[in-house]
């Protein structure tokens, strides 16, 4: 899908005039005047970044992407400023910006930080839905075959899986064939790999 910029501002004035430019430079663009619409609104499933101004009533932009992290939402922020200091540029390089500029932006400056943001995002989209693919997978494994896919990652043969289970071996080998098959996995390390993906605990030990 095209990639989507979010805008988080609010003085009207200020994000009209970066939608105007966002749009005038071809980029699909969702504006917001607090951070809770920005995060109340549905969003599609594809690249994008957030501009955010750092000082709003409701929400500040560390608000917001402390609330970003807290979500899970690796989304790549252009933070704006009415006025810049070097520990608010910490703090905002800190809390994930890719970019921190101050008021009144320069259009040129915001649109390169618009475009290295989605280029950045762009980068790891293919990593975050591969990712998310995995967890379906995992999810799609009955409360058994965790286990099973738990103690085969630990390294523990068949007959060793069968005796933690308490199943006989034949069943033992159904469940690792089930989990082979639904985890998309051709071979043993391969399944070792998506269960680093998914931060699963191995169990058990030759």
């Amino acid at each position: 899908m095209k990639p989507v910029v979010y805008v988080v501002d609010d003085d009207h004035a200020v994000r009209s005039s970066v939608m105007n430019l966002l749009m005038a430079e071809g980029f699909d663009a969702c504006d917001f005047a607090t951070g809770s619409a920005f995060f109340a609104a549905e969003k599609p499933d594809a690249p994008s970044c957030l501009i955010c101004d750092m000082a709003m009533p409701e929400s500040s932009g560390l608000d917001i992407a402390a609330e970003l992290a807290r979500q899970g939402l690796a989304i790549p922020i252009i933070f704006m400023t009415g006025y810049g200091s070097i520990p608010l540029t910490v703090q905002a390089m800190k809390a994930g910006a890719i970019e921190f500029l101050t008021k009144p932006v320069i259009p040129g400056d915001l649109l390169c930080a618009v475009r290295d943001a989605l280029a950045f995002d762009e980068a790891n989209y293919a990593v975050r839905r591969e990712l998310a693919d995995l967890r379906l997978r995992h999810a799609s494994l009955t409360p058994r075959e965790r286990e099973t896919m738990a103690l085969v990652i630990g390294g523990l043969l068949i007959k060793q899986v069968a005796h933690v289970l308490g199943v006989s071996e034949i069943m033992a080998k159904i469940h690792k064939r089930n989990v082979m098959e639904k985890m998309a996995a051709r071979s043993l390390p391969d399944l070792v790999r998506y269960a680093e993906r998914l931060q699963i605990t191995q169990s058990g030990s030759r």
